[in-house]
């Protein structure tokens, strides 16, 4: 554990250098939120029926990009290889860039939540179960992000990944059409990815006080993936890209 904390506190000050990262990891999501009430400010209820599910949508993505991008940029400078050749493990490797980037989830998904709630009034009946899920979702970004960066060689390439893991999970979450009203194949594949859940649990805030059974359920399910996505992260590390 002092190894992940210790690999943890070295991202987070590179991370906190890197001005520009810090930014869009902490600013996008809410400036995006803002731009979303906006365009829909003539068009009374709609940011109110879905901000929730941009609330996890948004840092979603720009987790998933960060991460990813910062992962295969430690590997192809030689950092992964070098800190390899010490005592650190793979998994405690990992663990702590997890940790890092999961303390700067923490903070986006808490910032991203309070602008929607308190200064674009976005309506909620437990605001602090949306908060919960928001960092949870981010997390999820995050360890995905970390899964991708294994099959990604450079950084550009570990953009291009983002239209094969993200889009299709905002296409067929339920944000756009309702998952029962979709094909069966396509409800089946539904059921396998996250941002499902947490559109449905999203959704449930609208109307739910408190944690609730399925609310419960939502967020367990997003925690095993998370979880699941660290681990095979952990196994598909390479020391440098080939």
């Amino acid at each position: 554990m002092r190894r992940a904390v210790g690999t943890a506190v070295r991202v987070l000050r590179q991370l906190g250098h890197d001005h520009r990262s810090v930014a869009l990891v902490l600013v996008l999501p809410s400036l995006l939120l803002w731009l979303f009430s906006e365009v829909f400010a003539g068009s009374p209820g709609v940011f109110d029926r879905v901000g929730p599910q941009l609330l996890g949508i948004f840092p979603f993505t720009v987790m998933f990009l960060v991460t990813s991008v910062t992962m295969v940029r430690e590997r192809t400078s030689g950092t992964l290889e070098r800190i390899l050749t010490t005592p650190l493990r793979r998994a405690e490797l990992v663990g702590g860039y997890a940790l890092a980037f999961g303390l700067a989830a923490l903070a986006q998904a808490g910032l991203t939540s309070a602008v929607a709630i308190w200064v674009l009034g976005l309506e909620l009946p437990s605001p602090w179960v949306v908060v919960v899920l928001a960092v949870v979702v981010a997390v999820v970004g995050t360890a995905l992000g970390l899964l991708t960066s294994a099959f990604a060689r450079t950084e550009f390439q570990a953009v291009q990944f983002m239209p094969l893991v993200v889009i299709p999970q905002v296409l067929l979450c339920g944000l756009l059409a309702p998952r029962e009203d979709m094909a069966g194949a396509l409800h089946v594949l539904s059921d396998a990815l996250p941002l499902s859940y947490a559109t449905d649990a999203f959704t449930a805030t609208l109307t739910t006080e408190g944690m609730s059974a399925a609310l419960w359920s939502d967020l367990g399910v997003l925690v095993g993936f998370g979880a699941v996505a660290v681990g095979l992260a952990s196994l598909t590390l390479r020391r440098r890209t080939p």
